[in-house]
């Protein structure tokens, strides 16, 4: 079982995927597995009146993450409107103890303040991590997760993950073009291990943050 953390496409056969809905929050009824939430390039105004359909449809059982969520400072929303997005995301994954998918371009001091003014008891997993070893070891020493994709391309990437502690990353394909298996070939070659074993510590981590029901 390769479990894809965050993808906007369709499940494929094989994989057990969450995919990420920004809008048509609805389709969350149709079998899978979900994360809900607003990148911050797509909230809208009134975003109040947005937050509420994430709120309506994120209940259900199979919704197991909220998200992505979080700041990013080259897109166009106003800054203030991401910084109250992103605080009603936090306390809204709290209230449901669901973890929190995180999506940060050169904000990264911003949100580890708000998730510690916020007091966010659920695990946190930064997607898309393309930065570099010191950053990544700030984020897991604090508890938090990361996930891989397309990235692992890179050697340096490769280096990162092979670094970190195996019990704190994720594999994903985003909406890149790239197949998961593919981004698990990269990530056992990086850890020096076969894609059986890769399997088998990535279901252990998703146990640990989505619970055991998950990987049944």
């Amino acid at each position: 079982m390769l479990i894809n953390l965050h993808t906007h496409r369709q499940t494929k056969e094989g994989e057990k995927s969450i995919r990420s809905l920004y809008e048509n929050f609805g389709e969350a009824a149709e079998p899978g597995y979900y994360s809900i939430g607003v990148h911050p390039c797509h909230i809208s105004k009134p975003w109040l009146a947005q937050f509420k359909e994430i709120k309506d449809h994120s209940r259900l059982s199979n919704v197991v993450a909220i998200g992505e969520t979080g700041l990013d400072k080259i897109c166009s929303t106003e800054w203030p409107l991401q910084q109250l997005s992103f605080t009603a995301h936090i306390q809204w994954a709290v209230f449901l103890q669901k973890p929190l998918i995180i999506h940060c371009v050169k904000a990264w001091d911003e949100i580890f303040a708000a998730l510690t003014k916020e007091k966010v008891s659920v695990p946190v997993i930064f997607h898309g991590y393309a930065k570099n070893l010191q950053l990544a070891q700030q984020i897991t020493r604090q508890g938090y997760y990361l996930s891989f994709g397309k990235a692992l391309e890179q050697e340096r990437l490769q280096q990162v993950l092979n670094a970190i502690p195996v019990n704190q990353f994720f594999l994903e394909t985003d909406d890149a073009d790239i197949e998961i298996e593919t981004v698990y070939d990269y990530a056992a070659a990086a850890l020096s291990i076969d894609r059986i074993s890769l399997s088998l510590q990535l279901q252990k981590n998703a146990e640990a943050v989505f619970g055991p029901s998950f990987i049944v």
